[in-house]
């Protein structure tokens, strides 16, 4: 009995560990119908029970790991230099995974606030650039938006093949510029779209290396205040749930509109501003993946806080390039676009001082590019609809300098320097050809969005010509010692000038005055 007891036990045993036994698994950035980097060194990784075995094989090449204490492991792919496919990724262990359809091409991750989400479906001829969208060598993944402090290593999502069924809700931006790219190179486009409506830039950072950072000392303290003070907030908020409730059941009563529901605080600490929050929950799980470049849109949210977007932004752009292992990849950004009313009188602007930020990080970090779209925005709406040609810009930017395409311009036109010549000044800029026809003003032959202030700093509106040699000179007949000059500096400025390519002359003040967000965090 004692002998045959033992047996079952035993017999016991090995079923259970066998049933208890984890799968292999894989990030989910690993699957059907994925498009990996063209020449590079891809990672694959996952996780396992502690100790097993797994091998990975594509395409002749085959590799192994061990799964580590926590069960993660990941492999390195040899570079694997020629665009085409489709290929079978096989990852064997405990059980085996057959990814299908996988493709070698240009991987780009698109990433912002809701201009960069914005969908396909909602842009400038949605109907034509769906019913077009047959182009079964893009592929397409988006990341959901989840906030949080816990770093995570994986998300829900799966690779589609691009189709009109599939890309209406993906991002504009992201899918005209890798249709730019595909259509253009003739290459597999993989898009990765992880873009969060209304996020900072903060948000998108690893918390704890902000808080190294002296810099962001006050940007960290005041939402280690507002963390403090949660339990105060849900006390306030419940009194005032219980009034909206009362408000709400009257409002019913009388057939009268309710009043909104307030706000539950804790929604802050989940949301898309929280530092960190976006990088731990939405980011994490895709540091690592092989990819060329990344494009971004954003900064609405940052505008009243536009002076430590100067060093917010590149610190964000260098973290990211130093944790995803790839070196100093393609960084390509859109400056913010005209938004609200025209104002006809020289102002002070959040949103030129955004804009300036950005256009200072070109000079800070190298491998980085400006889609200047200062004529694209629209007056009433924070989310422009002209999102094709925003992304043609992008790709310029992309087909010329990441990929050495000649003959494609991409830079727009950036001042330079500044001659006092008298009560006039002189200016000149890069990226625009030194004679006369290297501009071209639109609408009228005057150049139109310039003004000009003495050292009153008081701004008035100013006349301004193109010179034989490229130059622009500036003036005013009411101010006699003109100190400074700015063009397009306004939330929706007036302006009209573009090089002869095209491109829009980038929004620049000469002067240092003290900008109206100093001191924002």
């Amino acid at each position: 009995m004692n002998i045959r007891f033992l047996t079952i036990f035993s017999l016991l045993i090995v079923i259970t560990s066998q049933t208890t036994r984890a799968d292999v698994t894989l990030n989910n950035l690993f699957g059907d119908h994925m498009v990996l980097q063209q020449g590079i060194q891809n990672k694959i990784w996952g996780k396992a029970d502690p100790g097993e075995k797994i091998s990975v094989s594509i395409a002749g090449q085959s590799h192994a790991a061990v799964a580590e204490k926590d069960g993660a492991w990941s492999v390195q792919l040899d570079a694997i230099m020629e665009y085409g496919g489709p290929h079978t990724l096989t990852v064997a262990g405990s059980n085996t995974q057959i990814l299908k359809d996988v493709l070698i091409g240009e991987v780009w991750v698109c990433s912002g606030q809701s201009n960069m989400q914005w969908p396909v479906q909602q842009a400038n001829d949605a109907d034509l650039a769906i019913a077009s969208a047959d182009l079964e060598k893009i592929r397409l993944i988006s990341v959901p938006q989840v906030g949080t402090q816990e770093p995570q290593w994986n998300f829900k999502g799966e690779w589609a093949v691009c189709s009109p069924q599939t890309v209406d809700n993906f991002s504009a931006v992201g899918f005209f510029f890798g249709r730019q790219i595909h259509q253009t190179l003739g290459v597999p486009v993989g898009l990765i779209d992880n873009a969060w409506g209304g996020s900072a830039c903060e948000a998108w950072i690893d918390r704890d290396l902000l808080s190294s950072d002296e810099r962001f000392k006050l940007l960290i303290d005041r939402w280690i205040k507002t963390e403090s003070t949660m339990p105060d907030a849900l006390k306030v908020y419940e009194r005032r749930l219980a009034a909206w409730k009362q408000a709400s059941e009257k409002a019913k009563t009388e057939k009268k509109s309710p009043p909104r529901r307030p706000r539950h605080p804790e929604l802050l600490l989940t949301g898309n501003s929280r530092p960190g929050n976006i990088y731990c929950g939405v980011l994490a799980p895709t540091i690592g993946y092989g990819m060329k470049g990344a494009i971004w849109y954003q900064g609405e949210s940052n505008a009243s806080r536009a002076v430590q977007y100067r060093e917010l932004f590149p610190f964000m752009i260098d973290s990211w390039r130093n944790e995803w292992g790839l070196g100093d990849f393609p960084f390509y950004w859109v400056q913010l676009a005209d938004f609200r009313d025209e104002k006809l009188e020289p102002a002070e602007s959040e949103w030129a001082e955004l804009r300036e930020a950005q256009t200072m990080t070109l000079k800070k970090l190298d491998n980085t590019g400006e889609a200047v779209i200062i004529d694209l925005g629209e007056g009433k709406d924070i989310h422009p609809r002209n999102k094709i040609d925003v992304a043609k810009r992008l790709a310029r930017l992309a087909l010329a300098e990441t990929y050495n395409m000649p003959g494609i311009p991409c830079r727009s036109p950036q001042f330079q320097s500044m001659q006092q010549n008298g009560n006039r000044l002189t200016l000149t800029f890069t990226h625009v050809e030194p004679k006369a026809n290297g501009w071209r003003p639109f609408d009228v032959p005057e150049p139109i969005g310039f003004t000009i202030a003495d050292s009153s700093k008081t701004f008035l509106d100013a006349q301004a010509r193109i010179l034989t040699d490229g130059r622009i000179e500036v003036w005013s007949e009411t101010v006699s010692n003109p100190v400074a000059v700015r063009y397009a500096w306004a939330d929706n400025p007036v302006c009209n000038m573009y090089s002869s390519e095209g491109l829009p002359l980038t929004p620049f003040r000469t002067d240092n005055f003290p900008s109206i967000t100093e001191g924002c965090n």
